[in-house]
């Protein structure tokens, strides 16, 4: 990427100090928080970040706002709709605002070696119209977590590899008194992933290879089915239901020994060994006869440049900085999530740290991954319905098939309506 001159504290070569100009100017950031609690927040990380900037670029002052994953897509939704849009915004999504033509293209901000430096999985992902306008700013995939402990005392000597196995395991876990066997997080701060990851392993996913929505296929309406039947309604889930479990409480519960498995991320590393918790992971367990190594799910977060401010040279700038090799590796280590540059993501697969050996399982996922349909306008509306309503589908009163035919039917009419590029 930017390498040798970032490291030095150096803004990119192409970037320019002076593109700032004289005049001052404040860009305005809102972004997500990764923090698990108010020691490691986001603001933390940018607040620093941004000092470090300012200090070499005195006409330019970065005004951060961090929101939870929560509320981080509604408030810039908000902002924009009251003309008030940010200069850059750290969020989930992207493509409806390139859409509207409310974005700068990647190209019109970044040097050449910052842009280069994307991989082309990523770089592509953030693409609408055939122009990237989603510029990836952390990346993770999933694996499942199991507490070593817990299997021991259960009498489960190997971790599952198939979903027969995980609910024999579930069904010995519970009968060892664990409170989550299973904890199946459908909750509305990410069961857009969780959904995901069982829709791949159970064959299918959101989209076929053509990009067009198969929420409502009958590989889906099965998996959906057998976590009903086989998890759910058999008390393997824990005494939360799963449509009101967040993630980040499910974590928490892992990290805190009542969690048997989970399918998580990365950052699940770091809460599990403050809290002292042994535990292993495996690749998420398929249905059988399905390999798990087409069941990978990756996600990217994304980083969009507004336009409406006028500020393409400062935010371009500052970019190039945010996107130094230096950078992005302390921002993916201090939350354990992947780098979504190739320099930096060599650095860490090169590392002999603790920290950088543990995320390369996680970091050897990512190329063959299968990431959200990001790139689709209608994906941001589509993910919040998938939030609201997935978790009825597993409900006892609950049916699979038209949860997902109804996820469906908005989907094709969102698509629609809409360029998907």
């Amino acid at each position: 990427m930017i390498a040798v001159v970032s490291t030095m504290g150096m803004t990119a070569v192409l970037g320019g100090c002076g593109a700032t100009g004289s005049s001052d100017v404040t860009l305005r950031l809102v972004a997500a928080d990764y923090g698990d609690s108010a020691a490691n927040s986001s603001q933390k990380y940018w607040d620093k970040l941004a000092r470090a900037y300012e200090a070499q670029h005195s006409g330019v002052k970065i005004d951060v706002s961090v929101y939870s994953w929560n509320d981080v897509d509604r408030k810039v939704k908000a902002m924009v709709a009251a003309d008030k849009a940010p200069d850059l915004a750290q969020i989930g999504s992207y493509a409806d605002y390139a859409a509207a033509g409310k974005l700068y293209e990647a190209g019109d901000l970044l040097s050449i070696p910052v842009q280069a430096d994307f991989p082309s999985q990523l770089a592509e992902a953030g693409q609408w119209n055939h122009a990237q306008y989603g510029i990836p700013f952390a990346a993770s995939t999933r694996v499942l977590f199991y507490n070593k402990t817990l299997f021991s005392e259960a009498g489960i000597t190997t971790p599952p590899t198939t979903w027969t196995e995980l609910a024999a395991d579930a069904e010995a876990l519970k009968a060892n008194g664990v409170k989550y066997p299973y904890a199946l997080p459908l909750g509305p701060e990410e069961a857009q992933a969780e959904t995901m990851q069982w829709l791949l392993s159970g064959g299918s996913g959101y989209t076929d290879d053509t990009g067009t929505y198969t929420i409502n296929s009958a590989q889906n309406i099965d998996t959906l089915t057998w976590l009903k039947d086989e998890l759910v309604g058999k008390g393997l889930t824990g005494p939360t239901a799963p449509g009101k479990l967040n993630r980040a409480t499910a974590f928490a519960a892992f990290a805190d020994g009542q969690v048997g498995m989970i399918n998580g991320h990365p950052t699940l590393i770091k809460q599990a060994e403050k809290k002292g918790v042994k535990f292993g992971t495996v690749a998420m367990p398929a249905r059988a006869g399905q390999s798990t190594s087409t069941a990978s799910m990756g996600v990217a977060d994304w980083m969009a440049a507004f336009k409406q401010n006028g500020h393409a040279d400062q935010v371009g700038d500052f970019l190039n900085y945010v996107y130094s090799e230096k950078n992005v590796l302390s921002f993916s280590r201090e939350y354990g999530l992947l780098p979504v540059t190739t320099s930096a993501s060599q650095a860490m697969t090169d590392s002999t740290q603790p920290q950088d050996k543990q995320l390369r399982p996680f970091l050897e996922q990512l190329p063959t991954s299968q990431l959200y349909p990001a790139g689709k306008t209608s994906w941001a509306a589509i993910s919040a319905d998938i939030k609201k309503q997935i978790g009825t589908a597993v409900t006892s009163t609950g049916n699979p098939t038209t949860v997902l035919t109804r996820l469906q039917a908005e989907a094709s009419l969102a698509d629609s309506r809409t360029s998907t590029g």
